[in-house]
């Protein structure tokens, strides 16, 4: 006899299954990435040469705001030995494994099963995005990476695990700040450590701009009809967030309906970053990498459609 309350709990990623799919993660990332591996892109110059900075080979005068501001993945990079390029490329792989791992594991947190835990982190690395934008010098994945550890943590339970994960997602880019307000007016977190996170995170941001990278020029992103008349020319820009938006975005609209409860209050979060690049859209060249920044809230609602259901209970003779 079967008790009412038994459920069928398929094999969980743990032990030396869990290091059998980080290396397998690994290594399809390193395949789709190497290609493209240290390329770079107009945005990448910029970081490239914050790294410079740092190493100490180019004046304060020759970086271009606001990317030196998003400092930590250019001051990883420049503490690495060797050339910057292949120093980038590297971080930004083990990124990108680490942030498909941490899907895996938020989709089997919510009881999804393993199968599709593992499809989770498959979508970030199987992804044109990954292929196209991972291998340049860009700070992208280490944001991605962040915001999935955030992600576990708040469908883990752990407050302030997402608060560090909030802190760091703000150290890499600005607008990760957004993630430590959320999860403060979401009552995810106490009052007080919500706002000793927020200030944690402000603080850095101020030291940067005032203290650590001084004397740039200051930069204003102005929306303008021009601008977005502008993008939506762009053939190349709106065929990469096409790319982007063609898999994922429709599973996780159709995977909403059928959130657990630990997932649905992310859905208030998803809206809540989605904001950032639609303001750059009307200020800055933006694609696909704007949606590629929500891969790690919108993979985990993805997994949830036809999500299966819980094994019928057997009752008592």
């Amino acid at each position: 006899m079967l008790n009412s309350s038994s459920r069928f709990r398929s094999p969980r990623l743990q032990g030396s299954t869990l290091l059998l799919l980080i290396g397998g993660f690994a290594a399809l990332a390193l395949a789709l990435m190497w290609w493209r591996w240290g390329g770079t892109v107009e945005d990448s110059l910029a970081y490239y040469d914050t790294a410079r900075y740092l190493r100490g080979e180019i004046p304060v005068g020759e970086l271009r705001a606001p990317f030196p501001y998003r400092l930590l993945v250019p001051a990883l990079a420049a503490l690495a030995p060797g050339e910057l390029h292949n120093s980038f490329a590297t971080l930004n792989w083990l990124c990108i494994t680490a942030a498909a791992v941490m899907i895996a594991l938020t989709v089997q947190r919510l009881q999804l099963g393993r199968e599709r835990a593992i499809v989770g982190g498959l979508l970030l690395i199987v992804s044109v995005p990954t292929v196209w934008y991972a291998p340049y010098l860009l700070v992208d994945p280490g944001a991605i990476c962040a915001r999935a550890a955030f992600v576990l943590a708040v469908v883990s339970g752990q407050p302030w695990l997402a608060a560090g994960a909030g802190i760091l997602a703000t150290a890499v880019r600005e607008e990760n700040i957004v993630l430590l307000f959320w999860l403060l007016a979401a009552r995810q977190i106490s009052l007080g450590a919500g706002l000793l996170a927020l200030a944690s995170a402000g603080g850095w941001l101020l030291a940067v701009r005032w203290w650590l990278i001084t004397g740039l020029p200051s930069y204003v992103w102005a929306p303008s009809l021009q601008t977005l008349l502008n993008a939506l020319a762009d053939v190349r820009s709106l065929a990469s967030i096409a790319a982007a938006v063609s898999l994922v975005l429709p599973l996780s609209l159709l995977g909403m309906r059928q959130a657990p409860p630990a997932l649905r209050p992310l859905k208030s979060l998803l809206l809540l970053l989605a904001l950032p690049p639609l303001y750059a859209a009307l200020s800055v060249r933006v694609d696909g990498r704007a949606v590629w920044s929500l891969y790690p809230l919108l993979i985990p609602f993805a997994m949830c459609w036809r999500r299966p259901d819980a094994a019928p209970t057997t009752a008592g003779a």
